[in-house]
């Protein structure tokens, strides 16, 4: 089941070493100032409504980056990471190549809103996406969903348990991959926190990725830090949720561990990983 990862920690420095430097761009009412050779960046584009100050849908943006002449490319929505109460969206750079269009998502976060409102922030995100991103050169046959800890999290939530993309009028079966890193596969600890379990107290509800498990969802790539260095038994969570789905009769669901990277660190080496997957996907 572990994999050893020298190929991957080898790819991650190629591509540091290889990554360009930024360059400047007059802004215009679509795009602002390109940071990788030939992408350009469309900023906080609102994904649902954000005239309702009240329940905090200011949030609800995201950003796009783009090659300009692309057509038809593979899109990877990053939900960032942060406990779903922190953190900001973001676009890893080192996932800008080969036209890849990358989709970085605000949310709403705990306590402000609740894990219904931000499941539901990430679903409308998705949908957003599987319905705009063409005019930016994306495929929308061909749209991965990652992103790292609180946001590998919700690519569960959202890509196993149907009902979220549901209300939007998708299916996240149409998804070509979810590829989480380091995400909480039961119910997550910020929900828990808010009844009042501690972090050591694990629990499997309808919050958990656990609890909905199937085996025909899209193709899963799972990532996880070092078992000894990683948050709260999470490398074992997510060989668990790997043995489910292989149990479940998925036939693509595979699982790296990234030796000797703790759970902050494991994300530069596990890009790498992402690309590979999206080009034999």
């Amino acid at each position: 089941m572990k994999k050893q990862t020298f190929v991957a920690i080898v790819a991650a420095l190629i591509c540091c070493v290889c990554s360009q430097q930024p360059q400047a761009r007059a802004e215009n009412p679509r795009s602002v100032a390109m940071s990788v050779t030939g992408y350009e960046y469309a900023r906080d584009i609102p994904y649902r409504p954000l005239n309702d100050k009240e329940r905090g849908n200011e949030m609800c943006t995201l950003d796009v980056a783009y090659e300009p002449e692309s057509r038809d490319k593979p899109v990877v929505i990053w939900l960032h990471g942060g406990g779903l109460t922190t953190g900001r969206k973001e676009i890893p750079e080192a996932l800008l190549r080969d036209s890849v269009v990358v989709v970085g998502v605000d949310y709403r976060l705990s306590p402000n809103a609740t894990i219904d409102e931000i499941i539901d922030d990430a679903a409308a995100a998705v949908a957003w996406t599987m319905g705009n991103i063409e005019q930016y050169g994306g495929d929308p046959r061909r749209i991965f969903l990652s992103g790292h800890s609180a946001g590998g999290y919700l690519d569960m939530m959202v890509g196993f348990d149907k009902e979220p993309l549901s209300r939007y009028g998708y299916d996240p079966d149409s998804l070509s991959g979810i590829i989480p890193l380091s995400g909480q596969c039961i119910t997550h600890f910020e929900v828990r926190r808010s009844q009042g379990i501690q972090p050591l107290q694990p629990t499997i509800d309808a919050y958990a990725p656990l609890y909905h498990v199937r085996g025909d969802c899209p193709p899963i790539l799972i990532i996880s830090g070092d078992r000894n260095k990683e948050l709260y038994g999470r490398y074992e969570e997510q060989a668990y949720l790997w043995r489910l789905l292989q149990l479940s009769g998925h036939p693509d669901v595979t699982i790296y561990e990234l030796d000797g990277y703790d759970h902050g660190a494991m994300v530069a080496p596990a890009l790498p990983l992402i690309l590979q997957f999206i080009k034999t996907h």
